[in-house]
């Protein structure tokens, strides 16, 4: 069936000793988003995402935050990508390619995506500072490996120049919402099909 006639939604709920996350998606959606998270600059960089990537996005996360940020930043990219697989679903009738260049000021990221169903992270950023408040910007990368872990994608993020960290991370963001928007869209010349020589992704 192809992406168009089915609805791409998910609610995925993970707990562990450590965290408890619920994440719901739209894959077909306006933008919408909600978050409960205890980590106000993570939920700033995923409403970008969201709105970015035309997904309607829920995220509700308890975690030991009394610790450090880690393993709820860690376990809602694990959850995330969980949810993402599960609302992609056959992957037929997909472009599965996503690209996107954007900037902010003097900041300029590249993120590319393909849902090729094997996990792939290369994250190439280098940040101007090492924390943005009380956020300490290392956990991106856990974020996104626990996303394509989940998610089975290939995902490269690429922050080309910038001076100042809050651009450098709201651009990479934005082209993380812009690539998958790209990625997940139906492609009508593919007839349905699944688009890997394959069969399969």
């Amino acid at each position: 069936m192809e992406p168009q006639d089915t609805k791409r939604t998910a609610r995925v709920e993970r707990s562990t000793l450590e965290t408890s996350i619920l994440v719901e998606i739209d894959l077909d959606g306006s933008g919408r988003s909600n978050f409960n998270t205890g980590v106000p600059f993570l939920e700033h960089m995923l409403d970008q995402v969201s709105r970015h990537g035309l997904i309607d996005l829920s995220i509700e996360a308890k975690g030991d935050l009394h610790i450090d940020a880690h393993h709820t930043v860690e376990d809602i990219g694990i959850t995330l990508g969980q949810a993402f697989a599960k609302a992609l679903g056959e992957k037929k009738g997909i472009r599965r390619y996503g690209h996107a260049y954007v900037p902010l000021d003097e900041a300029l990221s590249r993120v590319v995506v393909d849902l090729s169903g094997r996990p792939g992270l290369e994250y190439h950023v280098d940040f101007a500072r090492a924390t943005i408040g009380t956020f300490d910007l290392d956990l991106f990368r856990e974020l996104f490996q626990g996303f394509v872990n989940h998610a089975g994608v290939t995902l490269h993020l690429d922050n080309l120049r910038g001076r100042n960290a809050h651009h450098q991370a709201e651009t990479l963001f934005k082209a993380f919402g812009r690539a998958l928007r790209m990625a997940i869209e139906s492609d009508p010349r593919t007839a349905g099909a699944t688009p890997s020589t394959k069969g399969f992704l």
